[in-house]
């Protein structure tokens, strides 16, 4: 590896933790994105310095994720693995799983304690707060959703408006008071 590809590699290790996988899978991930061909495990071993079944077992996390997927090389008997999609392709499928993993579990909890019947005042205030935090993650879910469905071009238009739209909002409020108010 090249000292950019290993400095990339090793960083989105330290990532991968933050993404909800372990840091050689983060470096996996890395070096089959940063490979301009297709890996075969063996190749991804030898590079990051582990064992073929930590390899095996980390291809297969990425599988899951559908983040990788096998690639057949002519001539070649060896399974090699190449990234899912774009970088948006990618990420749009880390934000899904790490959904999936975390929010929706925390969502049906949170549903089955708000539908308890109180058996105290102290539950009702909680069951208040319970709904508040569930209303934010139905939100935050279907905005994220709605971000993932514009697709790449829409999406980096709207990032790169940026802090304008902050400010579009601001001028809103200044001229709308009484909506900005409720």
């Amino acid at each position: 590896m090249t000292p950019i590809v290993t400095s990339a590699v090793m960083h989105f290790g330290e990532m991968g933790s933050r993404w909800g996988f372990n840091r050689t899978v983060g470096q996996m991930l890395a070096l089959i994105v940063l490979s301009e061909k297709p890996l075969a495990a063996q190749e991804i071993a030898d590079a990051l310095n582990i064992s073929r079944g930590n390899t095996s077992m980390g291809l297969k996390e990425l599988q899951s994720w559908r983040l990788i997927k096998q690639q057949s090389v002519p001539g070649e008997r060896k399974e090699f693995f190449v990234p899912a999609g774009s970088i948006w392709v990618l990420a749009n499928r880390v934000f899904e799983e790490r959904r999936k993993r975390e929010i929706d579990p925390t969502m049906s909890l949170l549903r089955d304690l708000m539908l308890d019947n109180p058996a105290h005042e102290e539950d009702a205030n909680v069951q208040e707060k319970l709904n508040e935090i569930h209303d934010l993650l139905e939100s935050v879910t279907a905005w994220s959703q709605e971000l993932q469905n514009l697709g790449p071009e829409k999406l980096a238009t709207l990032m790169k408006l940026g802090s304008g739209v902050g400010r579009i909002l601001e001028l809103k409020d200044r001229i709308l008071p009484a909506k900005a108010q409720s």
